[in-house]
This record gives C-alpha cells, sequence and structure tokens, in this order.
C-alpha cells in the first residue's frame, strides 16, 4: 500500500492510520502504537504522535505502507 504527502512534509503516525482506515478511530490507533503493534522502518515504534516522512516504511500486522 502507497501513501503520498501531499502538500505535507510529514503526517503524524497515529493520523495515517486513520487516514488509510486501518483503525476505526484514532483512539484505537494510539492504542495499537502504544502496545507495540505498528514498525517503522523495521523498528517498533510506540510514540503516537512519530513524524513520518516520505521514504519511511509502516508495517501494522500484514499491511506495509510505503510512505512517498
Amino acid at each position: 500500500m502507497r501513501f503520498e504527502l501531499k502538500n505535507d512534509d510529514y503526517i503524524e503516525l497515529y493520523k495515517l492510520l486513520k487516514v488509510l482506515d486501518l483503525v476505526d478511530s484514532g483512539a484505537q490507533a494510539k492504542i495499537l502504537i502504544a502496545e507495540g503493534y505498528v514498525k517503522r522502518n523495521a523498528i517498533v515504534e510506540t510514540r503516537k504522535r512519530a513524524k513520518i516522512y516520505g521514504g519511511d516504511t509502516i508495517e501494522i500486522a500484514d499491511v506495509i505502507i510505503e510512505v512517498d
């Protein structure tokens, strides 16, 4: 799956999961991140508001998101 940053330099991690409809709510996204279910560039990311930039790869369960 790909996500293209339009006019922004970055997107916060929990917002990315919400925008892509991988979760039902921002609160659910924050819980998944805090519990260590999300990886950023193959490393577990527990910061809900981590800034995701073009070139980052996000993994959650069997979904891989490439950010452009």
